[in-house]
């Protein structure tokens, strides 16, 4: 595939993701979160953002009362959007309640390494805690969510969180790619489901050279290889079953046990890669999407202000 025919590919597929058409595979947002793009104005550019905020009366509490900020990256690697995770980024803001924001990251190129993505999710999040007040947010009550790509960007802001000082309430990876390096196809999974319907190995082997071309050090863009995995966030690792990539959140979850860091790998039999955004014609997304908002509720918890379940 050369760098324009990859151009023409993102193009229309990400406006394929965008329409009102794919609601019926990807999910109708919750009436009760009113969802719209916004830019931060980070060093040296701009990033879209797009936000989630519940409604007054959605069960929010007081209008006036900070609201935890769950940051979420969706997944793609070089093609899509955060239009196509509003079903369930819209239920967490309602249902949590909170302020989600979706990380419109660059998205990679042949001139665009994995690691532009990799700053964009960790500047957003200083970027939103720095402005908390503004934002409406509670700073001590954060987590971070990401799909697939977005799973490993979530994984590394986790790490970098704690190196930095920055305490997270918990961070939820949802069938993430964790393994960039020369090894990321030597895994079991990875040869029983090479052609899954909705991810393939050659869609990861066009992902792995985008994403650490010839001179990157793969191994710091990989979660898995970490050199410090202790004292992070708790994590929920979303694991479905047949998915390529499903011995990346296993191996993953067993490496951060292993550092005694809190994690869970939940795995959904019969699953694919991507099922979380296609609750219109997968059922086990429903169950996932109320893991999820347990999970969070748990961790984002306010002991001044229970939460009343919607």
């Amino acid at each position: 595939m050369t760098a324009a025919d990859l151009a023409a590919y993102r193009d229309a597929e990400n406006r394929r993701r965008a329409s009102p058409e794919i609601r019926t595979i990807t999910g109708t947002p919750d009436p009760g979160a009113a969802i719209e793009w916004q830019e931060l104005a980070l060093p040296g550019r701009s990033l879209p953002v797009r936000t989630y905020r519940p409604t007054p009366g959605s069960g929010s509490g007081p209008a006036d009362r900070a609201l935890p900020l769950v940051l979420h990256v969706h997944g793609g690697g070089f093609v899509g959007t955060a239009v196509q995770s509003d079903w369930v980024n819209s239920r967490l803001a309602t249902r949590l309640p909170a302020l989600v924001v979706s990380v419109e990251h660059r998205l990679l190129a042949p001139d665009t390494p994995l690691s532009a993505a990799v700053d964009d999710g960790w500047d957003a999040l200083q970027h939103l805690l720095r402005h908390a007040a503004a934002w409406g947010i509670d700073p001590t009550r954060t987590a971070v969510l990401g799909e697939s790509c977005g799973g490993l960007i979530a994984a590394l802001a986790a790490v970098r969180a704690k190196a930095s000082g920055l305490r997270l309430r918990a961070q939820v990876l949802v069938n993430p790619v964790v393994d960039v390096t020369d090894s990321m196809l030597d895994h079991a999974s990875a040869r029983r489901h090479a052609d899954s319907a909705t991810l393939t190995v050659p869609q990861l082997r066009l992902l792995h050279r985008l994403a650490a071309p010839s001179g990157t050090d793969a191994r710091a863009l990989s979660p898995l290889y970490a050199d410090d995995l202790t004292d992070l966030a708790p994590a929920l690792v979303v694991v479905p079953t047949h998915d390529p990539l499903a011995d990346h959140g296993r191996r993953y979850t067993e490496r951060l046990r292993a550092a005694g860091t809190p994690a869970r790998a939940s795995e959904y039999p019969g699953a694919t890669h991507a099922f979380l955004s296609m609750p219109g014609v997968v059922p086990e997304a429903e169950t996932a999407g109320s893991e999820i908002v347990d999970f969070l509720r748990g961790a984002l918890a306010d002991p001044g202000h229970p939460i009343t379940e919607r």
